[in-house]
């Protein structure tokens, strides 16, 4: 761990990987689309060679020369969403995926894998990266219009936390401050994100939209937004998504970030939170507080849904195989999630999670992960999103 710091000192630059993964929903491909370059690093300084949690897919750099991790984060991916939908049985796509890593020093081994349901490796690959490679690219960006909601320090010391406008235009740009201040007091207002406010920076991004509003494809209605976000992802009306992630770090490029919080200019029900990717929400639906908070329990802890419909194509969890989402459970391994806390009667174990209203269990009768009325994270998902802030703040 001391010695990743210290390569990290030495370069402070981040480097943009960019991934295609593809394939069907038996087969991943992944492969290497561009690097790039800026100066500058607003990731986690601290515990660069671990993973708060598993994810559905981790990437790792390593020194070529000696094997030591320079750093490791995990993810999920909207790629492996699609991968249990009915669509994928019939034909092969891509998804566009993009990560921070620190520049290393020396050339390192960058390896990127992904996992199936049973926590196997579907797909993985490797590559070198030498930080002389004339190929990557040097980014020398401009920073988009921004303005601090919250700074508690240089962001090389924080969690930082970019709340990004999507589908306002120019004149409407008040009101996405404003919305993006409700955003972060709605996040903030709950523990333990309220406990652990000091150890954060929000920075509103005010990225113009030519349209106002975004996407409904199922009312053949497409709009020219900065994010290209649109509504019916995987064919579900609800499901708000972006699938141009390149096109989003571009924008973002020049703004320390770690976290993106994407909000819609609509007013329609909808949204998404992929695992250490993105949350995006609509802003001005009435439910937009408890649902931004909801959202950012995904994309920033990999906290599973805790509701269940039993309609999904296919099932997310089995039997015999315990979930890394620490607040859901087969039983599989039960001990190593909220075991301790049911003995000790700080929560429950109550049948109906992650989709699925058999074999999977919950801590609680209510929470954030599973209705809009719940007012708190249960106790469970409380100190899951403790750890995972912990994690990332951490001192040497």
């Amino acid at each position: 761990m001391i010695m990743s710091a210290i390569c990290l000192k030495a370069q402070e630059q981040t480097l943009r990987v960019d991934y295609i993964f593809s394939g069907t929903d038996k087969s991943v491909e992944i492969s290497l689309d561009e690097m790039s370059r800026f100066d500058g690093w607003a990731g986690r300084r601290v515990n660069l060679k671990d993973v708060p949690v598993r994810g559905n897919g981790q990437i790792c750099m390593t020194d070529l020369q000696t094997g030591d991790t320079l750093y490791r984060m995990s993810f999920s991916t909207l790629f492996q969403e699609w991968q249990t939908t009915e669509e994928a049985t019939k034909m092969r796509k891509s998804f566009e995926n993009v990560f921070l890593l620190p520049m290393p020093r020396s050339k390192a081994k960058v390896n990127v894998h992904l996992y199936d349901f049973f926590g196997n490796i579907a797909g993985s690959m490797n590559h070198v990266v030498d930080p002389s490679d004339i190929m990557i690219r040097q980014l020398k960006p401009e920073a988009p219009e921004h303005r601090y909601l919250l700074k508690s320090g240089v962001p090389e010391e924080k969690i930082d936390v970019a709340i990004v406008a999507e589908g306002y235009r120019a004149e409407e740009m008040e009101m996405f401050y404003a919305d993006a201040q409700t955003a972060m007091e709605a996040i903030l207002k709950h523990e333990p994100f309220s406990q652990y406010k000091d150890k954060f920076n929000f920075v509103a991004v005010a990225l113009e939209s030519q349209d106002s509003g975004v996407s409904v494809p199922g009312e053949g209605e497409w709009k020219n937004t900065a994010l290209k976000a649109h509504f019916n992802t995987f064919y579900m009306d609800r499901y708000l998504t972006t699938l141009r992630l390149k096109n989003m770090h571009d924008k973002l490029c020049g703004v320390p970030y770690e976290h993106i919080v994407i909000l819609a200019n609509t007013d329609t029900y909808g949204g998404g939170g992929i695992y250490n990717s993105y949350t995006l929400t609509t802003a001005h639906h009435p439910a937009f507080k408890p649902v931004v908070v909801h959202e950012f329990g995904h994309s920033f802890a990999g906290l599973a849904d805790e509701y269940y419909y039993d309609d999904q194509y296919v099932e997310y969890y089995y039997s015999g195989t315990e979930p890394w989402e620490q607040n859901i459970t087969t039983l599989a391994d039960f001990g190593s999630k909220w075991k301790d806390m049911l003995d000790a009667g700080e929560a429950e174990l109550l049948e109906g999670a992650g989709y699925q209203s058999k074999g999977v269990y919950r801590p609680a009768k209510d929470c954030r992960m599973h209705t809009n009325k719940a007012e708190n994270f249960c106790p469970v998902c409380q100190r899951a999103l403790g750890r995972i802030i912990e994690f990332y703040s951490d001192k040497l």
